[in-house]
């Protein structure tokens, strides 16, 4: 993969040009984007892969829920239907991809989830509703310039930030380091512990954010159980179990579980990987699964699995919580 992507290198400055006139055609207006008279908040990265942006929305999800009629609006990556889709009872992963799965098990009645590939009819669609929602939160939609948001969340990951890549297909951008001006707040994910303030500060020096732009470091924190449909356990209560994961990447929550002297083997597939019976035969030979709270979503419905297959939650831990929260509540209340 490495190889091959070095081969395509001479691509790398067609598909910059070709993302970079794209922009600049929507920020000159001779594109035209839809912006809407009521909070739109967009959550996503200039990066393909995991920068956090499920936590970060499930973060939004609980600070903004109870003062607000509030719908989540995603893709639905790797559903198995089309259109606009809003979640009931009747929903799985396969219906409504399996974050947005992930959105509507947690907090159930509590926010609206819908998904659909065309955000601006997603939006309509939400608006139509009985009970309408005044605040959407879409998720992965930074490129997604149709629509306009009225508040951008960027993220990028500690390990591999936006302003030390290049576009694809040699590196992971997709599109120009520019499109972070877009920005109102940059939160940098998945930082180590205790990182210093010299250590952030020489990080914003990098990202040279512009005037009003704000910047953030968060970290993920890890529970201390895993949880499945029925039952509970203590993490390090754990004896030998299978790490299953289908995740862009992995490697933060093995350093976690094996810093916790627990005893495993991990069998990583692709991101969104979509399960196949020879999959769910290999999985139902082990003993105790763990997996991602995501892959959870998608493996739960197999009986099989049932009584062996468990999560380990995550949540979001924001430097700066509460100058964070002001910012999207200031936002909010501008409307």
């Amino acid at each position: 993969m490495k190889l091959l992507r070095k081969i395509l290198f001479p691509i790398v400055p067609v598909y910059f040009i070709v993302t970079w006139c794209r922009n600049k055609l929507y920020d000159w207006g001779i594109k035209s984007s839809t912006s809407f008279d009521f909070p739109v908040i967009c959550v996503g990265n200039l990066s393909v892969g995991g920068t956090g942006k499920t936590p970060m929305i499930e973060y939004l999800i609980r600070l903004l829920k109870d003062e607000n009629s509030l719908s989540t609006l995603s893709r639905g990556y790797k559903r198995k239907t089309e259109g606009f889709q809003l979640a009931n009872e009747d929903a799985i992963a396969q219906t409504i991809g399996d974050e947005p799965y992930q959105f509507y098990h947690k907090f159930g009645s509590e926010v609206q989830v819908a998904v659909d590939g065309n955000r601006v009819n997603g939006i309509q669609q939400l608006r139509k509703l009985s009970n309408p929602p005044n605040l959407i939160l879409l998720d992965d939609a930074y490129q997604h310039r149709k629509v306009k948001a009225g508040f951008y969340i960027l993220l990028t990951t500690f390990n591999n930030p936006y302003f030390k890549d290049i576009v694809l297909p040699t590196g992971d951008l997709r599109e120009p380091r520019g499109g972070a001006q877009r920005a109102d707040i940059i939160v940098v994910t998945k930082c180590p512990p205790n990182l210093s303030e010299a250590e952030k500060s020489q990080f914003v020096n990098s990202i040279k954010p512009k005037e009003g732009q704000s910047v953030f470091f968060s970290s993920i924190g890890y529970a201390d159980e895993v949880l499945s449909e029925r039952s509970k356990k203590k993490l390090t209560e754990l004896e030998s179990f299978t790490l299953v994961t289908g995740i862009a990447n992995a490697q933060p929550l093995v350093d976690h579980l094996k810093r916790k002297g627990l005893s495993f083997e991990h069998l990583s597939f692709n991101d969104h990987h979509e399960f196949t019976e020879k999959d769910i035969a290999l999985l139902e030979k082990k003993f105790m699964i763990l997996t991602t709270e995501k892959d959870f979503m998608r493996l739960k419905h197999y009986h099989c699995l049932m009584g062996k297959l468990f999560y380990l939650p995550i949540s979001v831990s924001m430097d700066e919580p509460e100058q964070f929260d002001n910012l999207v509540k200031n936002y909010l209340k501008s409307y």
